[in-house]
């Protein structure tokens, strides 16, 4: 039978050899494809630059690669005795390697590993107290994070230089590894004080002796750039921490000469070292001596060389490595530098607030797991008792209404499973101006009680409104045009409308073509997340969603909370929360179960879910003041809104978190202990899943997917529901979009209510 609507009249068939043009609904959806192309490459650009943060943040922890060698015991035949018994400045200007000796009474104080933000400004109170300059050589990565501190270190009249960027034995290291730490440095030098410097001390190489065959040639290369070497005559070992006393000791030199010596302002506990840096001072002061920088005593001594120097004997801070050491940082270097600070510090303030959420978010994580194993355990024993009933059973005939546009791949599927129902039905099939002939096969098929109700393209709520008003039963089931019930389906849909005060029942969606991959990631995440957090929603009277592929509703209650609203793309959404305000029960019935067709593709399925997420985020927003309902009517506004907000969009748009910081520290920290922690958490999911699993009769094969389901499926709906966020923040628009199907999907042979995998 055919009831016309108006305007009823379906569209005219393209003439033979003509091109059919695009529909309204066609052209629309193609105008919101092109307008949500930027907001996803938005979405990928945000989740590229929390990568870039994570990494810069590792890599400035200098724990990229993790490479703690240390060089000891080799050879040094390569290296000139000169360099090796001469003084601690060495350089080469004209190519030759020169060596400075401190001046006599002299002592050039120096400090490796900083700057540090507690031990870093106690040294330079006391160098400033004693009117006492130093020389600093700095490790990049610390000089980004605290640029400050080295802004008032050379404002105070200290020296600085590099220690490269990483703190790596740079023997071990490639050319270019030596290059990119000395000039990432150097900008981390510009960015902070807006200088660059010709100082350099290498990591673990304190005096000229450790100089050996395999380092030798960074120092040649880099006394060609134009950098000077600083070694150290006297070492003051404060890193072991052995005492004040013996600090002040092992810093002294023999009596009358001069000395660079070497303190650690940073890289470890260094109470001893503030300690011992007074008392050091007024000795050495007390026995004549003078301090300067390493410029000053290259200013006042002359070179001994290893060769013929590039300057005549005597000459003092006017050519090659004599200059001062400081430069103004100028053009590209002084930019780059500054937007190396402003990336660490945006680094800085985002790791540790990403740290704070990754807890939240595994606590919230973990809890809504335990709250849904022990809700669904209670649920699923409440609803099987066989004292259990809703009322007097529910035999009388109901509506269920097929909204079908372009579905001709599947509604014969459709139709042929609802006339094999044991529950007494009508099917009103409602095509929504479709231009496959959907209708035409509806009709040709003769199925008894099929009616088919034609109207012109108007969305999904529409259809399903016409559906309702033409509905002669009053309970309505509404299903999707692509989806398979089971015989006993309806039956079971529709016993807890004996309880007069539930307005709408909601089944169980399953995956019918899970045998993809994609399918079976499919089939996890509707038996693990969206069944069991129903029968959680249920025991706490707050389901969020009736399934638009199955659900029985009250006729009363959907007139009379208005009928299926055009306001979101979520219309289930949607009309659930509108039933719980007006006072209705929903609740979940198990044995119900539909057998839908998931999309076959990624893009399919990423239009999907985006459409669900953008959708439910607006149907929430629409909703909102059902925070402030009072009575039974308002729970769904203290309970359901909070727990729809945290676990379906809070939630998952932090819980990459867990992930990225799975391999961030897999990278950065301890790749086992990170790896052991993911698969606990992985372990947690799983115990779910098969809990689920047991709960729903399926087989537990399925399971075998999960791992990687974790590692690509779920970082898809993650980036779907942050597109959908990027979306809803710019105000953008999306409409209902039709997904393509292929009908393979049957109810499972012999199904009369039993579980099936």
């Amino acid at each position: 039978m055919t009831t016309p609507t108006t305007p009823s009249t379906p569209p005219n068939p393209p003439a033979r050899g003509r091109r059919r043009a695009p529909s309204r609904m066609e052209r629309a959806a193609g105008r919101a494809a092109a307008l949500q192309r930027p907001r996803v490459l938005l979405a990928l650009l945000l989740l590229l630059a929390l990568t870039c943060v994570m990494l810069l943040d590792g890599y400035l922890r200098a724990e990229v690669g993790g490479d703690q060698r240390v060089r000891t015991g080799a050879p040094a035949g390569d290296v000139p005795d000169e360099v090796l018994d001469g003084g601690p400045i060495l350089s080469f200007p004209g190519g030759q390697a020169t060596t400075v000796s401190v001046p006599d009474k002299t002592i050039v104080l120096t400090f490796d590993d900083g700057p540090d933000p507690t031990w870093t400004p106690q040294v330079l109170e006391i160098l400033e107290k004693y009117d006492v300059p130093g020389t600093f050589f700095l490790v990049g990565s610390m000089v980004s994070r605290h640029p400050g501190i080295v802004r008032d270190m050379v404002e105070q009249g200290n020296e600085v230089g590099v220690h490269t960027f990483t703190h790596v034995d740079l023997s071990y290291q490639s050319q270019a590894r030596v290059t990119r730490e000395i000039e990432q440095t150097q900008l981390a030098l510009a960015g902070a004080a807006g200088i660059t410097t010709t100082l350099f001390r290498a990591p673990y190489s304190s005096q000229t002796d450790a100089i050996d065959n395999y380092s030798w040639p960074v120092y040649e290369s880099l006394g060609e750039d134009g950098y000077t070497s600083v070694f150290v005559d006297t070492d003051s070992d404060d890193w072991k921490r052995p005492g004040v006393s013996k600090i002040v000791e092992w810093a002294t030199p023999e009596d009358g000469e001069g000395a660079s010596v070497l303190f650690h302002d940073a890289g470890g506990e260094r109470s001893q070292t503030i300690e011992a840096l007074p008392k050091y001072i007024e000795k050495m002061k007390a026995k004549g001596y003078t301090f300067t920088t390493v410029s000053g005593a290259m200013a006042d001594q002359q070179p001994t060389g290893a060769g013929p120097a590039g300057g005549a004997p005597g000459t003092t801070g006017s050519g090659d490595s004599l200059q001062a050491a400081h430069h103004a940082a100028t053009g590209a270097t002084l930019y780059e530098g500054k937007a190396l600070v402003a990336a660490v510090a945006v680094a800085e303030w985002t790791v540790p607030a990403l740290s704070v959420g990754l807890v939240i978010v595994g606590v919230a994580v973990m809890g809504r797991f335990a709250m849904m194993l022990v809700l669904a355990r209670r649920h699923h024993r409440q609803r099987n008792r066989r004292r259990f009933s809703w009322g007097p059973p529910v035999t009388g005939p109901v509506s269920v209404i097929v909204p079908a546009y372009n579905e001709k791949e599947c509604i014969e599927a459709t139709l042929r499973s609802l006339a094999r129902s044991t529950h007494p039905i009508e099917i009103v099939v409602v095509d929504d101006g479709s231009t496959d002939g959907t209708a035409e096969i509806a009709e040709s098929l003769g199925l008894p009680g099929v009616r088919v109700v034609r109207q012109a393209n108007a969305g999904k709520p529409a259809a399903l409104n016409n559906g309702v008003r033409h509905a002669r039963y009053d309970i309505v089931v509404m299903m999707d045009g692509d989806t398979v019930f089971e015989p006993d389906t309806v039956r079971h849909l529709v016993q807890p409308l004996a309880d007069p005060s539930v307005g709408a029942v909601a089944g169980n969606a399953k995956v019918g073509n899970r045998r993809t991959l994609i399918g079976a990631w499919q089939h996890i995440e509707y038996v693990m997340g969206f069944n069991l957090d129903r029968r959680m929603y249920d025991l706490l009277r707050c389901m969020p969603t009736i399934p638009g592929a199955i659900g029985a509703f009250r006729r009363e209650a959907v007139l009379q909370v208005g009928g299926m609203s055009h306001d979101t793309l979520a219309e289930d959404t949607d009309i659930t929360i509108a039933l719980h305000r007006a006072g209705w029960r929903v609740v979940y019935e198990e044995h119900a179960r539909a057998w839908t067709e998931a999309p076959g593709s990624l893009g399919q399925l990423w239009s999907q879910r985006y459409r669900w997420s953008y959708g439910t985020m607006q149907a929430l927003w629409k909703h909102r003041r059902c925070l402030t309902d009072k009575g039974p009517s308002g729970r769904f506004g203290r309970v359901g809104m909070p727990l729809v907000v945290l676990f379906q969009v809070v939630t998952p748009v932090f819980a990459p978190l867990i992930d990225v910081f799975t391999v961030y520290s897999m990278v950065f920290v301890d790749f086992r202990a990170a790896l052991l922690a993911w698969l606990a958490v992985l372990a947690v999911q799983l115990v779910c899943a098969a809990y689920a699993f047991r709960l729903d009769r399926e087989r537990y094969r399925y399971l075998l997917m999960m791992p990687f389901q974790q590692l690509a499926y779920r970082q898809m709906m993650y980036l779907v529901l942050i597109h959908s966020c990027v979306t809803a923040l710019t105000g953008g628009r999306l409409r209902w979009q039709k997904l393509k199907r292929t009908g393979e999907v049957g109810a499972p042979a012999g199904t009369t209510g039993t579980g099936t995998g």
